[in-house]
């Protein structure tokens, strides 16, 4: 599994000196909305490229690498759950962060943005610094230092935390950031039945704007 070029210090801005800033990829088609997340993302410490549709997307990043894709559904031509599809079905990219910030604010819409591998989702309107907290959050989780083995084997299932590849039988089994730490936390307690809070400080202590619903579809992804 490829991990997104980044040197991103979990700690804020006073780590930004002297490495290079993480890449954030902002597709947005609303051009107001894009010079507001972009300032805001920049003035953090990050590095912003913008995208008015999803067209060049793609291949923008097999070249660029992103350490992150903050992602609008409603975009002319694809949507955004369409284009979040094509990167998670990708190898290159397929555990490249991705963040929905979008108008689309029923349940089933945020259910679908999870089921597809969407590691968060915004709704409009927002907040710019609730946004580069949530940014800073699933990047965090990239980088998570290991507190349990580098390998870990349940039956024909290989965890490797060092590299963040999952096998089953052998064969690599692509997941997102948020799958993989969910993965590796269940094979590290095997035998204990863990409760839906308990996976939320587990995986998303950081980040509180995740409901047990979240962790629901999470699951089912994995099955």
């Amino acid at each position: 599994m490829h991990i997104p070029r980044e040197s991103y210090d979990p700690q804020g801005d006073a780590g930004m000196a002297g490495v290079s800033r993480p890449l954030v990829f902002v597709v947005e088609d609303e051009e107001d909305i894009a010079r507001l997340i972009s300032h805001n993302l920049q003035a953090a410490g990050f590095e912003v490229q913008s995208f008015v549709n999803g067209t060049s997307v793609l291949s923008e990043a097999m070249r660029e690498m992103p350490s992150l894709i903050l992602l609008d559904v409603m975009l002319p031509g694809a949507d955004g759950f369409d284009l979040c599809r094509q990167i998670r079905q990708t190898s290159i990219l397929s555990a490249t962060p991705i963040i929905f910030l979008t108008a689309k604010t029923a349940e089933a819409d945020r259910v679908k943005g999870l089921e597809l591998g969407g590691d968060d989702y915004i709704t409009k309107p927002f907040s710019p610094r609730e946004l580069v907290a949530r940014v800073r959050s699933v990047l965090r989780g990239v980088r998570q230092p290991a507190t349990v083995p580098e390998v870990l084997r349940v039956g024909d299932l290989t965890v490797d935390a060092s590299s963040m590849t999952v096998q089953v039988d052998g064969k690599v089994i692509l997941t997102t950031v948020r799958e993989f730490r969910l993965l590796e936390y269940m094979a590290s307690h095997l035998g204990r039945v863990l409760t839906r809070d308990q996976l939320l400080d587990a995986v998303w202590k950081e980040t509180p704007f995740v409901t047990p619903r979240s962790i629901d579809v999470y699951v089912r992804r994995l099955l």
